[in-house]
């Protein structure tokens, strides 16, 4: 196995652990009989098991926030723009289940406020740009669009974390549920919502 290929499979594993019992939990050695190597090994790629987790947590980071950063980036009319935006983060939950839990789960030492939180922020300023848009086009106070950019991220985030446990309805309905409750409001909502977007 070449270095590359040891640093990914050792990625890979402590995903795994890491994911199903937590930074603390895990311990080095479980890493290490997990990929068939010395405990030398570890700290020879990462320096130490907080190294390790904190790779994972960096590359879950990045790979969740491009997801979602390409949804937000698309052509498109807000409201698609918002679908896609839901469905990139219930995508990524569907597809790196283990990624989602560990970002919802402990802070990296490079993340001292929480890895998801970090995420969240930095969703939240590109839907705020996206929102201010759309209220001013609409005769609203733009100002307001960063309030409720934190209020829209939030929502979907929260029910992102209930769906990872969930998994009924499909994400695509989950989806349009959020859309229906953030684009129509209580008052507005439709019976039987879909989503307007082929995505």
């Amino acid at each position: 196995m070449t270095a590359s290929q040891r640093r990914n499979q050792l990625i890979g594993i402590g995903r795994s652990l890491f994911a199903a019992r937590g930074l603390d939990a895990t311990t080095i050695d479980e890493i290490a009989a997990a990929a068939g190597v010395s405990k030398p090994v570890i700290y020879e790629h990462f320096g130490s098991k907080e190294g390790l987790y904190t790779q994972v947590v960096e590359l879950e980071f990045q790979v969740l926030l491009q997801s979602i950063n390409e949804a937000l980036a698309a052509e498109a009319k807000p409201r698609i723009l918002v679908e896609q935006a839901a469905l990139a983060l219930l995508g990524y939950i569907e597809e790196r289940t283990d990624g989602f839990r560990i970002l919802m789960r402990d802070a990296p030492p490079s993340q001292p406020e929480g890895a998801f939180a970090t995420l969240l922020s930095h969703v939240a300023e590109r839907v705020e740009d996206l929102l201010a848009d759309e209220f001013s086009r609409r005769g609203f106070s733009a100002a307001d669009g960063a309030m409720y950019a934190q209020m829209l991220v939030g929502m979907v985030a929260m029910t992102g974390q209930w769906w990872l446990d969930h998994r009924q309805p499909d994400k695509r309905a989950v989806a349009a549920h959020l859309v229906n409750l953030a684009w129509n409001g209580l008052t507005g909502l439709q019976k039987d919502p879909e989503l307007t977007s082929d995505a």
